[in-house]
This record gives structure tokens, sequence and C-alpha cells, in this order.
């Protein structure tokens, strides 16, 4: 290990009522990203530990392969699994409790390392009632593999475009950077943006605004909350037109209330677009119950919206 690294030990949290320890390392990364890698956060997150930890000795990766009915984690998750420290979570309880037991025992040599995932029924004989099954594989790894890791394990971020860099749009690009989020952040006007912004976020000037929409990502998710109605009104007008020819804009959603809707909605339709195509605009948005007009609030409320779009996608 160099000198000038070194993992550094802290109160871990409860796994299945016993008391663990969390491993941070810190020290230079060793193992560059993949190509193509979104290096959101890279620094902090379980990726790059896993890809910094290699380089001290090898590890198993646990993998929830498949589930049935109801379990901690989904198809995909993971964990690392070290000769004395972990990365990641496949959902804690006795289900991580025994796959790290499994684990350890491939890294030791005195259990068979066989690529056939294990089924885990979550019962009373494990101590659990979610009352699913999962199915967990099991990898040993070294350094040699850090390259292929890192585009497999990569989480996927959905694209965001975010058009207004006020109060609210502030808050909510803090709120979007840890979650599986690709945000682009775009406003008319300059020295808008934070420096250094948000984790993950890419910052663009677009004078105008709307000019921006053409090139948006395929499949992005659309907010829009900028200092002006007037360029709020054309932002939506410019979604509604790409839908027209590529309809790649899952969510298109619009900062205001049912009146300024109604508003825009009259000058949209005089503008020649039709109600079913209004249709495709959320305003207000945000969780519906959700008090508070504070940004952070708004913020919270929005995200939440999001996570949502994308279980209906």
């Amino acid at each position: 290990m160099p000198a000038s690294s070194q993992w550094l030990r802290g109160p871990g949290e409860r796994l299945g009522g016993v008391s663990g320890m969390v491993w941070v390392w810190q020290g230079p990364p060793a193992v560059p990203a993949a190509r193509g890698v979104n290096d959101k956060g890279m620094a902090v997150t379980n990726l790059r530990l896993l890809l910094d930890g290699l380089t001290a000795g090898p590890a198993c990766l646990v993998t929830v392969e498949s589930t049935q009915g109801s379990v901690p984690r989904e198809a995909g998750a993971w964990m690392a699994v070290f000769a004395d420290r972990l990365v990641g979570t496949i959902g804690g309880g006795h289900l991580e409790l025994q796959a790290i037991a499994e684990a350890r025992l491939r890294l030791a040599g005195t259990a068979v390392n066989s690529p056939a995932p294990v089924r885990y029924a979550l019962g009373p004989a494990l101590g659990q009632c979610c009352g699913g099954v999962v199915h967990l594989g099991f990898a040993l790894l070294t350094a040699a593999d850090a390259p292929g890791l890192a585009a497999r394990l990569a989480p996927r971020h959905h694209p965001v475009a975010l058009f207004g860099g006020g109060h609210v749009g502030h808050a909510l690009a803090r709120v979007l950077a840890p979650l599986p989020f690709a945000l682009t952040w775009i406003d008319s006007r300059d020295g808008i943006f934070p420096e250094p912004p948000p984790d993950g976020a890419v910052c663009e000037h677009s004078d105008p605004v709307q000019g921006a929409v053409p090139g948006l990502v395929p499949g992005s998710r659309v907010l829009i909350m900028s200092f002006s109605h007037a360029e709020d009104l054309d932002v939506v007008a410019a979604c509604l037109q790409r839908q027209r020819q590529q309809r790649d804009l899952p969510f298109i959603g619009l900062i205001g209330s049912q009146t300024k809707w109604a508003t825009f909605g009259s000058r949209l339709r005089s503008r020649g677009f039709s109600q079913d195509e209004l249709a495709q605009v959320t305003c207000p948005i945000g969780i519906p119950g959700i008090g508070g007009k504070e940004p952070e609030v708004i913020a919270v409320a929005v995200a939440a919206q999001l996570l949502l779009s994308l279980k209906v996608a």
C-alpha cells in the first residue's frame, strides 16, 4: 500500500444487530475511471472506493443477480467484501451478514468459488421476514479487473435539464447531486452558477435560453424555472416543438401556479399547440401535498417527483 494512502476506521452502523466498522479509503486514486463513466462524485462513491481498494488487495464482489417478491435491494445492487473492510451494501440484515461470511470464505480459499448464483430465502431461517428470494453472485476480484468494473458497475444517471439559476434552481441542483441524475443546468445570464458547481452538474450559458432545447440529451427530464415568465414560455414552446418531432422528453415540468399555467396554456394554443400537446407539461411541479414555499422544500418535492417519474417510465 502506498505510504500516502491509508484506510481510516470509524464507528459503523448496525447490520442485523451486529455493530460494525466503516472503512474510508484516503489516498490518491490508483485506477482511472473508464472512458464514458459518469464521474459524478467519483472521489467519494462506492465505485471509487472499490477501485482504489483493489490496489491494496483482492475483494469478493457480491451482486444481486435476481429477486422474487419483497427484498431489500434491487437486481444490480452490489457490495465488495475485502478481508477487513466493506464497500457498498446489498440491503443489510442477516442476508448481508451471511453474504459477507460466504465472500470471506471464498477470499480465504476455504469455499468453492463457483460462478453459480446462491439462493437466499428471506424467511425465518435467515432471521428476516421480507418473504422474498434473492439470488446472489460471488466473484473474486483483483486490480486487473478494475477497468472492466468501472464500466460495469458505474451507476446509471438519467439526464435532467434545469432551466433557471434562481434560488429554487440552486437548491434543486444541490438536492439532485447525490441522486441518479445527470444534470445540465442552463441559464441566459452570466455569473449565475456557483463555483464550483454541484457534483456532476454541467453548467451551460444559452442566450436565448430556449436555444438549448434542441441539443438536449434524448430522454432528458426538463425543469423550467427561469427568472422570466417570458423565458419560461419560450422554453416550454421549444420543448413542445421538439416533442412534435422526436417525442423524447419524458417529463416537462414548469414551476408556477395553476393561474400561471392557465395563462401559458392560452398563449401556447395561440402559437398552434393542441390541448393534447399541452397535457405533456406538468404545472405546478412537485409532489402534491408538501407544504412550504422555501426553495429547499420545493427542491425536495420536485426531486421526489422526478424519482417517481423513473418508476413510471
